[in-house]
């Protein structure tokens, strides 16, 4: 193949050449970082590197840094925990959770309504950011925890998080934020949110796939998630994985050194392909709120009136050209976005919708590769539709 061009960066993220070269320069300290020998106090020492940078990254304490193999375990962990509190007779047994949550929250809250836990799910208005009305009205002192987001997957929409975690706490519940998509593009504070937990993903900001963190802050509840061992305080039992902590921990640093310009690149860039967009094609609406305070830079998610979204995907993957009709998690369905409905999208608009997300290795020279051959796909495929 000759150019191509990866815009599904909310996927993941192409590991940094800094955090490769700085895992195959600790690939000595292969030790069990649980064991008291000295290489296994040099392996050790390195964990405790890694936490110390990720806590700098969400501005939170190293001892409630938990590794875990990524943001959905972490997401599921603290169902769990919830669950088993409601399990032991916690007069608060309802939890309640944004309609637009990763499908790591929202399949997990699926199933746990289905075997007759109460959950429920607060609306978003029509950018898909929470309705904190609606959403503080489903607050009540049966309830247990509180999950939304910082930043949405696929519209990239921005969740006041703050507001909804000091709602959350004001009636006695705890708050947990998947952050995943969020860091190393805005800056994410646990203590500037009043986060009780916190998700987030190693692969989603340049560093290794299966490596992530659940951050607890001091005094919440917790319970051991893998039991055996007394690893992570007793709480996720199992050897660690050295190189991969290690590349989480470079990852972090990276990120929070280069969180300005990133932030100012990736904005800039998605704006020159949202004005070419609307500039050249038709018919066509960018989905997520137009206020850039409650936008994630890099992300912009537009439906193409009368253009599958699956059609679109492919030629532009002829061309060379990596993009996402969603949630990385959610391929393979022939569902329209769950994501987009609940912020009112009718489906057919819905089914046309494209997600194109930019990371630290585009330029503005694949704004205007894209730009030259999207406009002849939709115009192509648009005639051969039978709906128009």
């Amino acid at each position: 193949m000759g150019r191509y061009i990866y815009l599904d960066n909310n996927g993941t993220t192409e590991m940094d050449a800094e955090v490769i070269s700085f895992m195959h320069q600790y690939e000595s300290l292969y030790g069990n970082a649980s064991s008291m020998h000295s290489l296994g106090r040099n392996a050790a020492a390195g964990i405790d590197w890694a936490r110390g940078e990720v806590a700098k990254l969400i501005d939170g304490d190293e001892s409630g840094v938990y590794f875990t193999s990524g943001a959905t375990e972490s997401n599921n962990t603290v169902f769990s925990i919830f669950r088993d509190l409601i399990d032991d007779g916690s007069s608060r047994n309802r939890i309640v959770l944004s309609s637009v949550e990763h499908p790591a929250s929202i399949e997990t809250a699926k199933y746990l309504r289905k075997r007759g836990y109460n959950v429920d799910f607060a609306p978003v208005d029509h950018s898909g950011r929470l309705d904190l009305d609606k959403y503080k009205a489903l607050m009540g002192d049966d309830v247990c925890f509180v999950s939304v987001m910082v930043g949405n997957n696929e519209s990239g929409t921005i969740q006041p998080v703050k507001e909804a975690a000091e709602i959350a706490h004001s009636s006695g519940a705890y708050f947990h934020t998947d952050a995943t998509q969020a860091i190393g593009k805005i800056p994410v504070s646990v203590r500037e949110i009043g986060a009780d937990y916190l998700s987030l993903s190693g692969h989603k900001f340049y560093g290794p796939k299966g490596i992530g963190v659940l951050y607890a802050a001091p005094s919440v509840p917790m319970r051991p998630f893998i039991h055996g061992g007394h690893q992570e305080n007793g709480m996720r039992a199992g050897t660690y994985n050295n190189q991969a902590i290690y590349g989480l921990g470079k990852a972090a640093e990276l990120a929070l050194k280069n969180i300005e310009y990133e932030h100012t690149m990736l904005w800039q860039m998605r704006e020159a392909l949202r004005k070419g967009i609307l500039d050249r094609i038709p018919d066509v609406i960018v989905n997520g709120s137009d206020n850039p305070e409650y936008c994630l830079p890099g992300t912009l998610n537009v439906s193409f009136a009368g253009a599958e979204g699956e059609s679109i995907l492919l030629y532009l993957d002829l061309e060379g050209i990596a993009v996402s009709t969603g949630s990385a998690c959610a391929t393979g369905s022939l569902e329209p976005s769950y994501v987009l409905l609940a912020a009112g999208l009718d489906t057919e608009l819905a089914h046309g919708s494209i997600r194109f997300s930019f990371g630290r290795f585009n330029t503005m020279e694949d704004v205007d590769y894209v730009l030259e051959k999207l406009p002849p796909i939709i115009d192509r495929i648009r005639k051969m539709s039978t709906r128009r």
